[in-house]
């Protein structure tokens, strides 16, 4: 997975259409995440598209998150948030301010609220979940 830093010198450069396209190629090169993953335990709520995201935490320690989306745009989204904290430990993952470090693609401007509306729930999602691997 791409650094968020090399997406966002990349994701400057482009207009509207490349930035989607942009988008689209980071939801392909997420992690395949197997369809007896995607439950509802798994769902991101307040998506208008179905989002899963499923952690595993590596023997390093360091959580590695597999998600998918039934939307290429959206999948793209969720891999843009996850390369914030991809392969980081639980605590540093707990920790980030992830809309902070998503704040210089200025999503909220660049793509229609419905395609970010869950983004804020993914956040907190991942950041509990990092929080419970992080507390043990």
């Amino acid at each position: 997975m791409r650094s968020l830093e090399d997406i966002r010198e990349e994701y400057e450069f482009l207009d509207g259409d490349e930035r989607y396209r942009l988008l689209i190629e980071l939801g392909r090169e997420l992690d395949a995440m197997p369809d007896a993953l995607k439950t509802d335990a798994t769902k991101v709520r307040g998506c208008s598209a179905s989002v899963w995201v499923y952690p595993t935490k590596a023997d390093d320690g360091g959580l590695h998150f597999l998600a998918d989306s039934n939307a290429a745009i959206t999948k793209g989204i969720v891999a843009l948030v996850l390369s914030a904290v991809q392969d980081k430990p639980a605590a540093e993952v707990a920790e980030t301010d992830i809309a902070a470090e998503l704040a210089p693609f200025d999503l909220k401007n660049q793509l229609s609220s419905n395609r970010t509306q869950g983004i804020p729930n993914m956040i907190a999602l991942i950041r509990e979940t990092a929080a419970r691997y992080a507390a043990g």
